[in-house]
Formats: structure tokens, C-alpha cells, sequence
């Protein structure tokens, strides 16, 4: 990730607000007018965000993580409230260094998988300064 420190300061910023949500699906194929279908006013921030005090957004750098979609440059909606489970797709910090990847654990070992299979996992030993930082909630690519 661009983040090079390993205790952030972190600024609350302003949230997404109401978008307009349809209810009709879209194929991706023929257009239809979807005026008559609109339901209510989604609110994203409500939607995506579990706890708005312990969440925030990171860019993220590289190609460890293309296989999961997410990709250099994707923005990730990190939750530090949220419980890590194995397989969990996680911000974690090893020796100072931020680093996106999924979290597994076998037996009493920790390693931090990529998805990327040109990539090696990072086994996590007791007494070194790693730890993880939050679970990846989201991931958001641009389409364009």
C-alpha cells in the first residue's frame, strides 16, 4: 500500500450521502429506462459501513491481490471492528510495512497469503512486529 508508517493518522471526511437506487435490474445489454422504477435513496456509508468510528479508506498498490479483484490503484474500505476469520482478506502490518492479503491460520502458524500465484506466502513469527491492522470490507475498481 502507499502508507508507509504504522501508525496512521487518520482525518474523518465527508460521507457518500443518498444516491438514487432503481429497483429494476439492469441487464448489460439492451438499455432501459429506469425512471419508474425508482425505489428510495440508497445511502452507501449506511450500506458498506459496519462501524463508521473504526473504518476507513486506503489505497492499494501492487499486484499480490489481482486474483481477488483487487488491483493497483482499487480503494479498499478497511474495518477495524470487525472480527478476522481464516480466509478473511485483511490489512496487516509486518515489520513496519503495510501489506493487503488473506489471512490464514493452520494449527499455530499465521501466514498471509496473496492472490497472485507468482507470489510466496508471509509466514508471521511470534516475537516479530506484525500484527493485523483490519478486515477488508470492500474493494472498489474503476470500470472506465
Amino acid at each position: 500500500l502507499d502508507m508507509k508508517t504504522t501508525k496512521p493518522s487518520l482525518e474523518k471526511t465527508d460521507t457518500f450521502g443518498t444516491i438514487p437506487f432503481y429497483s429494476q435490474a439492469v441487464p448489460a445489454g439492451f438499455p432501459s429506462p429506469a425512471d419508474d422504477f425508482l425505489e428510495f435513496d440508497l445511502s452507501l456509508d449506511k450500506k458498506l459501513i459496519k462501524h463508521p468510528s473504526a473504518t476507513f479508506f486506503v489505497r492499494a498498490s501492487g499486484t499480490s491481490m489481482i486474483n481477488a479483484k483487487i488491483f493497483d490503484g482499487s480503494i479498499l474500505l478497511v474495518d477495524r471492528a470487525e472480527k478476522i476469520n481464516n480466509g478473511d482478506i485483511v490489512l496487516a502490518v509486518v515489520d513496519g510495512d503495510f501489506t493487503v492479503k488473506r489471512y490464514r491460520k493452520v494449527d499455530d502458524s499465521v501466514f498471509l497469503y496473496p492472490e497472485n500465484k507468482s507470489m510466496r506466502p508471509i509466514k508471521i513469527f511470534e516475537g516479530s512486529e506484525s500484527y493485523v491492522w483490519g478486515k477488508v470490507m470492500w474493494s472498489f475498481n474503476s470500470v472506465a
